[in-house]
């Protein structure tokens, strides 16, 4: 994935020619300790909670147009997300990726490895705060990229479409409703039907630092739950963080028709009416509403 993975080097390369605007998804905290030089930091990227009902989407489309606006992404420049590494922070960079696709922006990618990688390979970080010159964003939305609750219910019952969780296996389990504590929503569970993989699983882990598989190891991954690259896919997890994460790697595995449920379980939970499964796994057959 060369025209979404960007090595150091690669970077550095663009840096140079003045034509990327690096995107740093971490705290603020974070941020101040020490960023890659000429990066601004976002963190809403990461935080941000959506809602997939007409309303909720315009509001995710509005903040975050705006944001990358005042950050200098006319179109005409690379954005450039990092986070930690790719498998610390739940996807976050990956999630920044996504946003940014979904909003239509023609040139963006993703650092490879992330600030590890960076450090690894000799990069230095700076207190130093950029201020880039606000602009136009360009705003076209994508609608190909985005299943809304409604999507994800109507799926229940369409067996040409599959739904992929991706949390971590005590969500999946039912025994935890987030990553940010046991009750944090309102229900545990999951969505009927759904088959799993746990997000980690689509990476190489080694001193820190994470690499996706290659193309050959995900579609490995992938056809022992049943999915296939021409698969009708719709990813969940939490907020669309992890399934970004999952996005990039499987559409780096030739996987075309790949949606995310941004969301998620956060939006799912908190409808009373949607149906969920919890304790053990059972068959992963298509949802029957129940009659009467």
């Amino acid at each position: 994935m060369t025209d979404v993975l960007y090595t150091p080097d690669a970077l550095r390369q663009l840096q140079q020619n003045g034509s990327a605007v690096l995107i740093d998804v971490r705290s603020e905290e974070d941020f101040a300790k020490g960023h890659i030089p000429g990066a601004v930091n976002m963190p809403d990227i990461f935080t941000y909670l959506a809602e997939t009902s007409e309303s909720g989407l315009a509001s995710l489309q509005q903040k975050f147009s705006s944001l990358f606006a005042q950050y200098g992404l006319d179109g005409s420049k690379t954005a450039v997300v990092y986070e930690d590494a790719l498998h610390t922070r739940y996807g976050a960079s990956c999630r920044g990726y996504w946003i940014l696709q979904y909003l239509g922006y023609p040139k963006v990618g993703i650092l490879d490895g992330g600030l590890r990688a960076w450090q690894t390979s000799g990069g230095t970080l700076t207190q130093d705060i950029t201020h880039p010159a606000p602009t136009q964003f360009p705003l076209s939305i994508n609608h190909a990229l985005m299943a809304t609750r409604e999507d994800v219910f109507a799926a229940l019952t369409n067996p040409s479409i599959k739904l992929l969780d991706n949390r971590d296996k005590v969500e999946w389990l039912g025994e935890s409703s987030s990553p940010y504590g046991v009750d944090f929503a309102p229900r545990k569970g999951r969505i009927p039907g759904a088959v799993w993989i746990e997000w980690y699983s689509f990476m190489h882990t080694q001193d820190q630092e994470a690499r996706f598989k290659t193309p050959e190891e995900i579609r490995a991954l992938a056809v022992t739950r049943n999915l296939y690259p021409d698969d009708d896919i719709i990813i969940y997890c939490f907020k669309g963080a992890r399934a970004a994460n999952t996005y990039v790697a499987l559409a780096s595995a030739g996987f075309t028709k790949l949606r995310i449920y941004m969301g998620s379980w956060n939006e799912w939970s908190r409808h009373a009416d949607m149906p969920i499964e919890d304790g053990v796994p059972r068959a992963s057959v298509p949802y029957r509403p129940q009659q009467g």
